[in-house]
């Protein structure tokens, strides 16, 4: 670990200043032929810093970047931190009026796009800078040498706006000192090659390049994920660890090319930000091996728990144990604390936690939850249980528990069973109003290749292995799952599928 991450706070432009002066020629960032020793990227970030100073931006102001993955958008990142400003990653999926508002909210003075984006979004009154070349480098010539801007642990670092399924996502402040402690327990090492083939915008993105440019490490970026591509680049580059979503290493473990690529040095791989089922990682430590890290937690921070899958192989149904330093509680639904055995939801502390959501301080105080010593936890929505060896067990999403006929039903429970068919490649539950149950859950599937099953034949078999409550009203195929570009199942797009209500 470097010397400066173990002071109690510090950046990560002060980290790779260091590296430029020791390992000036190590590459930092790496992007198709495209590479950034530590000396290129901080002499880059020294000049984005000194270009939005010499432009009248203020330390404290915001900025957005609304892009694809590209090295312009990691030196403009990092530079406006450098000069003390806050950086609002937006998602280039979203549609004109959510950037507008998405950058009204952050107070962005500035918006930083590509060509593609600005094509769409045409309607922003904010000054402008497009990140692609020749625009990118005119804009930083003539930049001044940038003035020293302190940091402060509680100063906001990013604005991440939450990939929530429904209405407007939230403004999610994560401070300095959170982003700090972050790197601090970062696993990466100056010698790793990390693959990162996940959008800027994500906060799992971030956190794992960040970890790893703070290791003094390197990283591999993708423009745009594609299975064959990141086999290659694994190869090419002697990739040893990678960051994926489940969906991820499903597509990669479908390519054709896998069984003949050679993956023996990149032998860790993490996970996060959606489901990771336990078929699943059973199947990437049969095929794939080495150590798989599944880990659960929110971008809002809290709690975070990790699975070591590799030495746990039975518990891939968990989400592993509380990682060092946090504090998990489950509670009712008034706010009453529970043994850890019993099912409540999950609420956590540490030292990663959101200042809040960005001009929501309702929403904020909805989020929190506070011990009897008056202890700040972050509420996550999610329903769990600990196991008897403190392994936690998540059941669903409180909003996504369904209520029929007066009983509580878990969609996951549902969709496991399903998943021991044969037939079933992927699957989810959601409930729909009913007439006669107020609710009643409805099983949307993918099919296998050369199934056979009709629809009504799988939801019979499923019926017969359910509980009365359980019972699927009925099973729907499916050619994929909507998924945001991090994984997780956009359930709302399912619900919209049926107009009607279900019998």
């Amino acid at each position: 670990m470097h010397t400066l991450l173990s002071r109690p706070f510090g950046t990560l432009p002060e980290l790779l200043a260091s590296y430029a002066q020791t390992r000036p020629a190590h590459p930092a960032l790496v992007l198709g032929e495209q590479v950034l020793s530590f000396a290129q990227l901080h002499a880059r970030v020294q000049q984005v810093a000194g270009a939005l100073q010499r432009d009248g931006v203020q330390a404290g102001q915001a900025v957005a970047i609304c892009a694809a993955t590209s090295l312009a958008y990691v030196c403009t990142f990092l530079g406006a931190v450098q000069a003390g400003v806050t950086v609002a990653p937006l998602p280039p999926t979203a549609t004109p009026e959510q950037l507008q508002m998405l950058s009204a909210n952050a107070g962005a003075v500035r918006v930083f796009l590509d060509a593609q984006t600005q094509a769409c979004w045409d309607g922003t009154a904010l000054p402008c800078v497009l990140l692609d070349e020749p625009a990118w480098s005119q804009w930083l010539q003539g930049a001044p040498q940038p003035l020293p801007v302190p940091r402060q642990p509680h100063e906001p670092f990013n604005i991440i706006y939450s990939s929530g399924t429904t209405g407007l996502p939230k403004g999610i402040v994560q401070p300095c000192g959170m982003r700090w402690v972050q790197l601090q327990r970062s696993t990466a090492t100056p010698d790793a090659v990390t693959l990162l083939p996940l959008p800027m915008y994500s906060n799992f993105t971030l956190t794992y390049l960040f970890g790893a440019m703070g290791q003094g490490g390197t990283v591999v970026l993708m423009d745009k994920f594609d299975a064959g591509r990141y086999l290659a680049l694994a190869v090419q580059h002697r990739a040893t660890n990678s960051v994926l979503v489940p969906v991820q290493f499903r597509r990669i473990m479908d390519h054709p090319d896998f069984e003949r690529t050679d993956l023996s040095l990149l032998r860790r791989r993490f996970s996060a930000g959606a489901p990771f089922v336990a078929e699943l990682k059973a199947e990437v430590l049969r095929r794939w091996p080495g150590e798989v890290i599944d880990f659960y937690g929110m971008t809002e921070g809290g709690g975070r728990t990790e699975l070591h899958a590799h030495l746990h192989p039975d518990k891939l149904h968990t989400v592993g144990r509380v990682s060092a330093g946090n504090d998990i509680r489950l509670i009712d639904e008034d706010g009453r604390e529970l043994s850890l055995t019993e099912m409540g939801e999950i609420v956590g502390h540490s030292a990663t936690m959101m200042s809040g959501y960005h001009g929501l301080p309702e929403a904020t105080h909805a989020a929190e939850w506070f011990d009897a010593s008056g202890k700040r936890f972050i509420r996550t929505g999610d329903v769990g249980r600990f196991d008897a060896d403190g392994f936690l067990i998540l059941m669903d999403r409180r909003k996504d528990m369904l209520i029929s006929g007066g009983l509580n039903v878990y969609p996951s429970d549902l969709e496991e069973v399903l998943r021991q068919h044969p037939q079933v490649r992927d699957v989810a539950v959601v409930g729909v109003p009913s007439e006669r149950w107020g609710e009643t859950p409805v099983a949307f599937v993918v099919p296998a290749p050369g199934h056979t099953d009709t629809e009504d034949r799988l939801c019979a078999w499923a019926n017969e292995r359910l509980g009365k409550a359980q019972r699927l009203a009925c099973v729907q195929f499916i050619d994929a799952l909507p998924r945001s570009e991090v994984g997780k199942v956009l359930k709302r797009q399912l619900r919209e599928q049926l107009q009607r209500a279900v019998p």
